[in-house]
């Protein structure tokens, strides 16, 4: 293999057939879900150029290299170990704000994630082999959030209407399971490869046809036939990468598989599950059941903890136990019956009550009429209001239930 021969220069010195090692500066500011490709077309030089990186390493043994008068303009600057760097712990401690500060960082992450994740379906469905490596950045970046408030990005993930459910749906899964392994204690290096499971635990998609996947009714069996290869395809597609751990790609092949053996595609069951397996299917099905889909509106984020927890035979109860820990029994945006026969919605948990989230109480039972919104801290040591019990949306048919739970 050629040695690399690296160099940094200004974007506006980027070509076509160059190739591209590395980006200077944060993944959020580049318009590509990788950072190391050669650079193919004129479309995607124009996107560095508009893009806010103003530097980029460059390697000229894989592409084209800059002019001679071009690198006497480029003063020498020692080239990174790329590969160190790669391998180096990436764990940063990340202070702990409130759910208002990580929600405006969280909007821009979702929003950044949901175009990266479509660029990467649609080159999965170019034929082009998904590179796991290069998806590091995007999960670290969303690992970053989910340290600094878990509930910010999982809540907004949840927000995403029928079209952008194939990619959003990534993303909050890589949310969940990176809050989820935190909860089970697994290590940084752990807790980096569960978030990359979940970032591609449906890649198989982009094999499937769209008229099936986006099908508003309900499906054939020939159709559900087709829906229920993406695990072998997804795996398939990674295998042929050969970027992701042997972990990773087991919880891609695996992840509709149930402990009491009924699920698909091998019918494995208990141990036979791998814990990164586990995990997947149970965050795969909560953000399934509290999406709004072609076929469905997405259930209250309560009712669905509730209804996985009877679900006897899916998921291993250990893993499920720390799931709830790490969402909290009422999550985000939860609809939920106070003491003082008032309605509320879940605003954001407590650090050490799952029972005392923060609420934003906004309807008089008694009265049967809207009051005025206000933040009740039920972990609080004056508070004495608590929750009586979850409440059904669909009763209440409240349209603006969302917008409550989000800072104005």
């Amino acid at each position: 293999m050629a040695q690399k021969q690296l160099k940094k220069i200004p974007k506006h010195m980027l070509v076509v057939g160059m190739f591209i090692e590395e980006f200077c500066g944060s993944w959020m500011e580049h318009p590509f879900w990788r950072g190391r490709f050669l650079l193919e077309n004129e479309a995607d030089r124009k996107r560095v150029l508009e893009s806010s990186i103003t530097e980029l390493w460059i390697d000229a043994s894989r592409g084209a290299d800059i002019s001679e008068a071009q690198a006497q303009a480029c003063p020498p600057v020692a080239a990174p170990d790329v590969a160190a760097l790669a391998q180096a712990p990436t764990k940063k401690v990340e202070l702990r704000v409130s759910m208002a500060q990580e929600l405006v960082r969280a909007r821009k992450i979702c929003d950044r994630s949901q175009e990266a994740v479509a660029q990467m379906f649609s080159e999965a469905r170019m034929g082009n082999a998904v590179n796991a490596e290069q998806c590091r950045a995007m999960v670290e970046e969303i690992s970053s959030s989910v340290s600094r408030n878990p509930g910010a990005l999982i809540s907004l993930a949840r927000l995403k209407s029928a079209d952008e459910y194939t990619y959003l749906h990534s993303v909050a899964v890589c949310a969940l399971m990176i809050a989820l392994a935190r909860e089970l204690g697994l290590s940084e290096a752990q807790v980096q490869q569960a978030g990359l499971a979940g970032l591609l635990h449906d890649m198989g998609k982009a094999q499937i046809p769209a008229a099936v996947l986006n099908k508003p009714g309900r499906l054939t069996d020939e159709e559900f036939a087709v829906v229920k290869a993406h695990p072998q395809k997804g795996y398939d597609m990674l295998l042929e990468a050969g970027s992701a751990s042997a972990e990773v790609m087991d919880a891609c092949l695996h992840h509709h598989e149930k402990v009491d053996g009924s699920g698909y595609p091998k019918g494995l069951k208990g141990d036979e599950i791998t814990l990164l397996t586990k995990m997947t299917a149970i965050c795969d099905v909560y953000d399934a059941i509290t999406s709004n889909r072609p076929y469905k509106h997405g259930w209250d984020p309560a009712e669905s903890v509730r209804k996985m927890a009877e679900w006897s035979g899916h998921f291993d109860e250990r893993v499920f136990q720390a799931f709830v820990k790490s969402i909290g029994i009422y999550p985000t945006g939860s609809l939920v019956r106070l003491k003082s026969n008032r309605l509320a919605v879940v605003v954001e948990q407590a650090e050490r009550s799952l029972l005392k989230p923060k609420v934003k109480v906004f309807y008089s039972m008694a009265n049967k009429a809207r009051i005025p919104p206000q933040l009740v801290d039920l972990a609080a040591p004056n508070c004495t209001e608590a929750i009586d019990g979850r409440e059904s949306p669909e009763r209440w048919q409240f349209k603006d239930l969302d917008e409550l739970w989000q800072p104005a």
